[in-house]
């Protein structure tokens, strides 16, 4: 039997839980991926295609310094993706059936609850409000949605485990 002190935590976690369904976020895009060729564009070449990340003009200064960076982390909307409810919430990794069945949020597959992508890529160049970068996986027109510098110290975690490390 439940005591009155576990009940209120579940009636405010219910409440809660409501609240989030309901609360919507917006985001403004920041500039979107161009692809030069995108209908030549081979995905098995994608890591080493370099690709521009146009920033809207008037965000331009919000890039001063940005080239001192090697590497930038882009987050960007799978905006191609179809938005049906259908999504999976299992998935075997890489999409192999020859490998495990994880929960969509313990994989790096597209088609989440929120289709945000997350990429650290090499930034090769900057011209202007334009970055050119390597290794982004996006679609072509993907709305940019915020873009960070890589800092080695904070961003890299050198004992980190994945769930392939964890079944050998």
């Amino acid at each position: 039997m439940e005591n009155s002190k576990e009940v209120n935590i579940k009636l405010n976690l219910l409440k809660y839980i409501e609240k989030i369904e309901k609360t919507r976020i917006v985001f403004k895009p920041i500039g979107f991926v161009y692809f030069e060729n995108a209908a030549q564009l081979n995905p098995e070449d994608i890591e080493n295609t370099i690709v521009k990340i146009v920033i809207h003009p008037k965000l331009e200064q919000a890039l001063y310094k940005i080239e001192c960076y090697s590497h930038i982390i882009v987050l960007y909307y799978f905006h191609s993706l179809r938005k049906d409810k259908g999504r999976p919430l299992k998935v075997h990794i890489k999409g192999d059936p020859n490998l495990p069945e994880v929960g969509i949020l313990a994989s790096r597959a597209q088609n989440r609850p929120n289709p945000i992508g997350l990429k650290t890529v090499k930034l090769i160049d900057r011209k202007a409000n334009i970055l050119f970068v390597k290794g982004l996986d996006a679609f072509n027109g993907s709305p940019v949605i915020d873009i960070k510098p890589y800092i080695p110290k904070s961003d890299s975690i050198s004992d980190a485990l994945t769930l392939l490390d964890n079944i050998k």
